[in-house]
C-alpha cells in the first residue's frame, strides 16, 4: 500500500478521502484549510475533511501557505508516496509539488482543458452543457494544466441542479482515484498531455452574477438556476407583501406562456422570460428553508402580474 498525503477542504473531498482509507492505504497526514468562525455564534469551525480525518485520529495540517520554507519540510518529513489533492484551496509551490515520489495527483471534477479553476460543476450547468466528468491530472504550477491519466465522463440531465452533479462526481471521482493509485502501485499509471485547444476556465463565483435576469430566454434563465443551486442561490426579488424581499429560486423547468419579462403569468408558478417562461418549482425567503412553488404560493397569495425583479 502506498503512504500518502491527502490535500483537501469541502464535501466534495470527502469521499476519496474515505475510499483512500478504506482500501488501506496509510494516510500519513491531511492538508486542509484552517477552521473559520461561522453560525450565528461565530465559533471556529473545522472543514469537512478535518472533521472527517479527525475520526480516524490522522494528523490534520492547516498551514495558511506552503510556500514558505518550514511548511515545505515538514510537508517533505512524511515521506508520502503520493499526494491526493481534491480541491484543497491552496497553490502547491515547486518544492511541494516535487516532495512525493510519484508527485501530486488531482481529482478534478470536469474533462480538462474544459473547465479549469474553482467552479467546474457551476460553471459547466451554467454554459448548458450537456455532459461533465472527473479526472486525475498529475499537479504542476499552471492552473489544472497538468497531464491526465484517466477519466470518466457522464451526462448532465437537463433538471440537474449543481448539489446533484456534486454528489455525483464525488463518489464518481473517489473510485476513480482508488482506481489511479491501484495504477500507482502497479507502476501503469501513464499521462497525456491535455488538448490545447478547448481551453475554458471555472471562475469563481461571485455575489453579482448571481441575480437572475428575466430579460434573458427561458432555456439561459433554467441553466442559470440550477447551476447555482443549492448555494450560493440564484435570486430576484419580488413583492412578498411588506416590500420588495429576495427570493431565492432553487428548481426550475420549462414554463408555459409569454409576456413582459419577470411577470407571474400562472399561479402554477410560470415567470416570463425574454423568450418563452421557466416554471418555478422550489423556493426559498430569506431566513427560511426551501420550499415547493406550491406551499409558497398558498401562502403569498402572489396575484397574476406580479414583477419579479
Amino acid at each position: 500500500m502506498l503512504r500518502v498525503v491527502f490535500m483537501g477542504t469541502p464535501d466534495f473531498a470527502v469521499p476519496t478521502l474515505s475510499e483512500i482509507i478504506g482500501t488501506g492505504h496509510d494516510v500519513v497526514a491531511v492538508y486542509t484549510r484552517a477552521p473559520k468562525p461561522a453560525g450565528r455564534g461565530m465559533e471556529l469551525t473545522k472543514t469537512p475533511v478535518h472533521r472527517f480525518a479527525d475520526g480516524f485520529g490522522i494528523p490534520v495540517f492547516t498551514p495558511k501557505t506552503l510556500r514558505d520554507a518550514d511548511a515545505q519540510e515538514i510537508f517533505a518529513s512524511h515521506g508520502a508516496d503520493v499526494a491526493v489533492v481534491v480541491a484543497y484551496g491552496l497553490i502547491l509551490p515547486p518544492p511541494v509539488l516535487a516532495a512525493p515520489a510519484h508527485g501530486c495527483l488531482n481529482l478534478h471534477a470536469s474533462i480538462l482543458p474544459r473547465w479549469r479553476g474553482a467552479a467546474p460543476i457551476n460553471r459547466a450547468i451554467m454554459a448548458g452543457d450537456a455532459e461533465t466528468g472527473v479526472g486525475i491530472m498529475q499537479m504542476e504550477e499552471g492552473l489544472d494544466t497538468g497531464p491526465v491519466a484517466m477519466e470518466e465522463r457522464i451526462e448532465i440531465g437537463r433538471d440537474d441542479a449543481a448539489g446533484d452533479l456534486h454528489d455525483r462526481l464525488a463518489r464518481l471521482g473517489a473510485d476513480l482515484m482508488h482506481r489511479a493509485l491501484g495504477a500507482v502501485m502497479r507502476g501503469g499509471l501513464t499521462f497525456r498531455p491535455q488538448p490545447e485547444e478547448g481551453v475554458t476556465y471555472a471562475a469563481k463565483l461571485t455575489n453579482a452574477e448571481t441575480r437572475i435576469d428575466w430579460q434573458r430566454p427561458a432555456a439561459e434563465i433554467h441553466d442559470h438556476i440550477r447551476g447555482l443551486s443549492p448555494f450560493p442561490g440564484a435570486w430576484c426579488e419580488a413583492d412578498l407583501g411588506k416590500g420588495p424581499e429576495r427570493l431565492k429560486i432553487l428548481r426550475s423547468a420549462a414554463g408555459m406562456g409569454g409576456g413582459a419579462p419577470g411577470t407571474l403569468l400562472s399561479e402554477a408558478g410560470d415567470i416570463a422570460c425574454g423568450a418563452s417562461a421557466v416554471k418555478l418549482l422550489q423556493v426559498q425567503r430569506a431566513g427560511k428553508g426551501p420550499m415547493a412553488w406550491d406551499d409558497f404560493q398558498r401562502g403569498a397569495r402572489l396575484a397574476l402580474g406580479t414583477s419579479f425583479g
